[in-house]
Formats: structure tokens, C-alpha cells, sequence
């Protein structure tokens, strides 16, 4: 072949080439150098994945939401709570379409929840899975009780899961220590001795040597009112516990079943001699029913303290933990999103929440029993509910 034709033709081969390098980029098929064009930050999509409705979940959520506006990861945190309900599907889709922000987005279709019936909790786990490993469309997940941290925290996942409102992590198996969650993907938010705190709290308020409990003799009755936390405290104050089980109930059970069994256990507990009760969480059971079910107690003269916090003392209990402390918890959790977002990893942050040491009174209660409130009490009390 002549030389210069030979030459001809390397020069069209380079030609050809540089026109096809300036095809592909204008393609967008051949990215530019870094420093000539930057990808803007893609939004995280969250999952919400819960047991069912629940006030303390609808206060922490809301905690979360209006935390997550302050740090500006989220442009509106102002989310309602729903009127008449403890559900948290009307909180989740407000978020989903109100909360804006570049950084992360509730993604409206992934709120999921057995609503507390336990035949279909394995459904549910399973639709979740399937969706996380067929879709792949979700970043990071909030886990909200005992059910869920049981079902998910130990998956082999490979996204971010925040774990809160959760009784007793340890104890119900979730994670190994409250200082090691046992995965790198999760964060499990606790509160070591919260409720061994409120029965120790109690007791020097009252003085009482028997204390009533109820709670489902399930092991997820158990764990779900910490009840080795419970008994720890009351061995180590000299406090004999005056117990009355309920049978596990199906979800079909009419709500009105529940409150019956409720009623009758705190009946019994009033005959077996206790001189307090401890008013356990039932999460399958409105607070709006809290003061027909304290009926036999209040009649009785015996003073109460709700494990769930001051939502139960504005219906009826005569005292508990201030409320600030599910709204602060999700504070708490929402700063620890934060840190996620900016690449931290979840197991390297403190999992340890402490709340504040404050009361709330239920002032009717307390006069219908014939109870007067010391004055070193009230120095410690910062809500008080008139009626229920």
C-alpha cells in the first residue's frame, strides 16, 4: 500500500474516532472528569415497618418529622397527629407529600404493618423482604416496636435500619448489649432500666410492698412489658408482685373483649391485696378505654402508674414518666438519621438515650383515691391533667 494513502487512511481512523468520543458524550454514555460536572446528591427513600397503630409511635414519628426540618434534612416537619386514631398511615402520608427536602423522601407506598395481628406478621415480613430484594427501591428503613426489631434488625440487609420504641432490646433477644446493636446496619435506640427506673420511682412516691401487673403470658407479652426488668426492680425494693395473665388474644377479638379481660384482671388483683398497680403497655388497646378499665382500681383507693407515659395519666392513670420523652427519643433518633445520611455507620453511633427525670399527675385521680401530693413530688411534676 502507498505511504501516502496509508497515512490517509490513519488520519480518517483518527477522525472517525474523535467523532465518535464526541457522539458518546454528548450522549451522556462517556462521563466528563470529575471537576467538569458533578452529580447531584440523590434523595434517600425511607421505609416505615411497624407492629401497628400506636400513640408512642405516632409521638415518636412525630418527634423524628419535626427534628429532621430543624437539621434542614427535611423542609416541612410539621406533621398532624391524626384526630381519634393511633394510626400512623395518615402521619406517613402527609410526610410523603409534604416534607420535601433534597436529602431524603418518605416514600408513600412503604408503610407496612400486620396491625397487630400475629397471623399475618409473617406476610407482612415477607412482602417487605421481597420488595427490598426485588425493587431494591428503598435506602433505609424505620422500625418502630418489639415485633419489628425481632423481624428485621437480624435480616441480612444491606441498608440502614433505625430501630425505636422498642421495650427491653436485650431481653427480647434484638441485640447482644445496649452499646452494640450486633450488626453494622442498625441502630437500635434504648433506654437501659427505663422501666426498673418508673418502678423504683413509684415505689418511693408511694411506699406500696404489693404491686399489681398484668400482661399476656406470651414470650412477646413478657418481653413486650419488660417484665425482667420489672421484677429485677421490685425484688430490689422489697416488692412482692401481685400478677394477673391474660391469655394471648387474636386479632379478630373485638376490642371490647380486651377491655373486659383487663377489667376483670385488675377485679382480681384487688382481691389478691396489692396496694399499687403498675398499668402495663397494651399496644392492642386504645388509651380511650384506659379509664373504664381503671374503674375497679380507683374504687378500691389504689394508686397507678402507667408504663406507657403521661397519654395514659391524661385518661384516667393517676401517674407516670413526663411526655416530653417519646418526642425527645425522636430527637434523638432523627440526629442519628442525620449522621447516617452524612455516611456513618450505623453500629459505630451511641444507641443510649437517657430522658429527662419529670412527672405528670393526674390531679382527679389522685383526689378520687384520697391520695395528696407531697410537696417535694410536685416540685418534680411538669403536666397535670384535671380530668380523664
Amino acid at each position: 500500500m502507498p505511504r501516502a494513502l496509508w497515512a490517509d487512511r490513519r488520519a480518517m481512523k483518527k477522525r472517525f474516532l474523535q467523532l465518535c468520543c464526541a457522539a458518546l458524550i454528548a450522549a451522556g454514555l462517556v462521563f466528563a472528569p470529575p471537576a467538569q460536572a458533578v452529580a447531584a446528591p440523590k434523595p434517600w427513600r425511607i421505609a416505615l415497618v411497624t407492629g401497628g397503630p400506636f400513640i408512642d409511635y405516632q409521638i415518636a414519628l412525630q418527634g423524628l418529622a419535626e427534628r429532621l426540618a430543624d437539621l434542614g434534612i427535611i423542609a416541612d416537619g410539621a406533621v398532624p397527629l391524626p384526630e381519634n386514631s393511633e394510626s400512623l398511615a395518615p402521619m406517613w402520608r402527609w410526610l410523603a407529600e409534604n416534607a420535601g427536602g433534597d436529602s431524603l423522601r418518605f416514600v408513600a407506598d412503604a408503610l407496612y404493618s400486620p396491625e397487630w395481628d400475629p397471623d399475618r406478621r409473617p406476610e407482612v415480613k415477607k412482602h417487605f423482604l421481597d420488595r427490598l430484594r426485588d425493587k431494591g427501591d428503598i435506602d433505609c428503613i424505620l422500625a418502630f416496636g418489639t415485633w419489628v426489631g425481632q423481624d428485621i434488625a437480624k435480616e441480612d440487609l444491606r441498608i440502614p435500619v433505625l430501630l425505636l420504641s422498642t421495650s427491653n432490646l436485650v431481653d427480647s433477644g434484638i441485640i447482644p448489649s445496649p452499646d452494640d446493636s450486633g450488626r453494622d446496619n442498625l441502630l437500635a435506640v434504648v433506654e437501659p432500666d427505663k422501666y426498673g427506673r418508673q418502678v423504683r420511682i413509684f415505689h418511693k412516691i408511694i411506699g406500696f410492698s404489693r404491686l399489681g401487673i398484668t400482661y399476656e403470658d406470651t414470650p412477646s407479652g413478657r418481653a413486650g412489658v419488660a417484665l425482667m426488668e420489672i421484677e429485677a426492680a421490685a425484688e430490689g425494693v422489697g416488692v412482692e408482685l401481685v400478677r394477673c395473665v391474660t391469655a394471648k388474644l387474636h386479632a379478630s377479638d373485638r376490642e371490647e373483649e380486651t377491655v373486659k379481660r383487663l377489667r376483670a384482671c385488675h377485679e382480681d388483683i384487688v382481691k389478691q391485696g396489692a396496694d399499687a398497680v403498675y398499668i402495663s403497655v397494651r399496644t392492642d388497646l386504645s388509651v380511650k378505654h384506659t379509664d373504664h378499665i381503671l374503674e375497679p382500681l380507683i374504687k378500691a383507693g389504689l394508686p397507678t402508674f402507667a408504663q406507657q407515659g403521661s397519654i395514659q395519666v391524661r385518661h384516667g392513670v393517676m401517674m407516670s414518666m413526663g411526655s416530653g420523652n417519646l418526642r425527645d427519643k425522636g430527637f434523638f433518633a432523627a440526629e442519628a438519621l442525620g449522621k447516617i445520611l452524612k455516611g456513618a455507620l450505623p453500629r459505630s453511633l451511641s444507641q443510649r438515650f437517657e430522658s429527662t427525670a419529670s412527672l405528670s399527675v393526674n390531679l382527679r385521680t389522685a383526689a378520687l383515691i384520697g391520695w395528696n401530693i407531697p410537696i417535694e413530688v410536685l416540685a418534680a411534676v411538669d403536666e397535670f391533667y384535671r380530668d380523664f
